[in-house]
């Protein structure tokens, strides 16, 4: 997920390592996806949606 977002948007994510299992994905500070709502790991075309969408 780090390099597909590197590569399309050119800015590195930083992974902030935890316990359980827990995928999180924050953009400026607000929580955009919670695999502990969806239980399962994205696809990264969400990820890119939900980052454009917090660009827009």
């Amino acid at each position: 997920m780090q390099a597909a977002i590197k590569d399309r948007y050119g800015v590195t994510a930083t992974l902030i390592e935890g316990a359980g299992g827990i995928f999180e994905v924050y953009i400026d500070g607000t929580s955009v996806y919670s695999n502990q709502t969806t239980y399962r790991f994205p696809e990264n075309e969400e990820i890119f949606a939900k980052i454009d969408a917090a660009k827009a």
